[in-house]
């Protein structure tokens, strides 16, 4: 059994003068995903790994996830992989998770998140709200083998 949690980053600002790469989280983004930590719990305490796009919104996102819910950061990873919009990069990243990890966080993009939901699961997301999260569920051993899963979602609550 594997289980994939797609987290997208929190709400980030357009108003500074930096690279996208560099783009900060506003401060409604940072209080959803406070809130998404409170609410979401226990979809996230008994995470494997946590792997993070290298992006300064999704790795903020990240870090405020794991520490509102006192989450070891040895857990965390910095994937350049994950800074991708590309559902096929994003797909082959997924097949490429070691087999030894059967609970993962993905913290990253959209449309690449959104489409990776509709494509591996039984649910079609058009667009994945900022800081929401859908965690799929698939009956497989191996993460190269992954498809049809069941998909549940957690929208982040208007702050």
């Amino acid at each position: 059994m594997k289980e994939l949690i797609l987290l997208r980053h929190a709400k980030s600002s357009w108003e500074y003068a930096v690279s996208d790469l560099n783009r900060p989280l506003i401060e409604k983004g940072i209080k959803r995903i406070i809130n998404v930590a409170s609410l979401s719990a226990s979809v996230f305490q008994n995470q494997e790994v946590f792997f993070s796009s290298p992006a300064n919104r999704a790795i903020h996102t990240t870090t405020i996830l794991m520490n509102a819910m006192n989450i070891n950061f040895q857990k965390l990873q910095i994937c350049e992989s994950l800074y991708t919009f590309d559902s096929e990069r994003l797909l082959s990243f997924i097949h490429q998770i070691d087999n030894s990890f059967s609970k993962v966080v993905c913290v990253g993009h959209n449309p690449a998140f959104s489409n990776i939901i509709s494509y591996l699961s039984d649910t079609t997301v058009v667009n994945l709200p900022t800081a929401a999260w859908a965690k799929i569920v698939f009956d497989v051993s191996e993460w190269g083998n992954i498809k049809n899963g069941i998909c549940s979602l957690g929208l982040p609550k208007e702050i």
